[in-house]
């Protein structure tokens, strides 16, 4: 489903996509609200959210999308690369966040690989987000992550809150939130949404290790 109040970048994105024998666009909104009225009739498996919707802003929508639990994947595509922006979407658990900027080819990309459960993050956005991650100096600390870490970092830049971590690596809540709070240390970053941006921008995560996974 493709969300976006300008009529002549919805229908030209609609028109890309269609041109691709595996996807199929099934809806496709002007507002927040009219998504949300669509959303479980059309039954998308990725929503490309724009940041700027009348009423309703982009990332509001997002939140309620995923709050429903219908199994849509969200991927903003926008023309902000603000930091509070990509901020909140990553928190929110957004599959991924692309600017008006890309290529056709990555669009399309974007949502196979969204569809895929792999978090997709801008090119341009990730180079801005590694650099505010940094404290300037070489971080041979993410080498000392252990093997546990990593598989929590995995898990949180596939958007996962810390009870889904815990449930999927059979982990107490708060030996997760331990786990957490020391691959935050050994980054050098104070946030989750840090933590992911410097994964992504370091290929600490691969997309290999993000695939495979079994969306609802």
């Amino acid at each position: 489903m493709v969300v976006d109040d300008h009529a002549l970048v919805r229908e030209g994105s609609v028109q890309l996509l269609e041109q691709e024998l595996d996807l199929q666009v099934v809806g496709q909104a002007g507002s927040g609200e009219e998504a949300l009225r669509l959303l479980e009739a059309v039954a998308p498996d990725v929503a490309l959210v724009d940041v700027a919707l009348p009423g309703m802003s982009g990332l509001e929508l997002a939140r309620e999308m995923i709050a429903r639990g219908l199994g849509c994947r969200v991927l903003v595509v926008s023309a902000y690369d603000d930091y509070a922006y990509v901020s909140e979407a990553l928190e929110l658990g957004v599959g991924g966040y692309l600017l008006k900027t890309a290529s056709a080819r990555e669009l399309v990309d974007a949502v196979r690989a969204v569809a895929d459960g792999v978090v997709v993050l801008d090119a341009e956005v990730s180079v801005r987000l590694g650099r505010r991650s940094r404290n300037g100096s070489a971080r041979p600390a993410a080498a000392a992550l252990t093997s546990r870490e990593t598989e929590v970092l995995a898990l949180l830049a596939r958007g996962r809150s810390n009870k889904e971590i815990a449930a999927e690596l059979a982990l107490g809540v708060r030996t997760v939130e331990s786990h957490v709070s020391s691959l935050l240390a050994k980054l050098g970053v104070a946030s989750r949404t840090e933590a992911v941006a410097y994964a992504l921008s370091h290929r600490l995560v691969s997309p290999e290790s993000r695939r495979g996974e079994s969306r609802p």
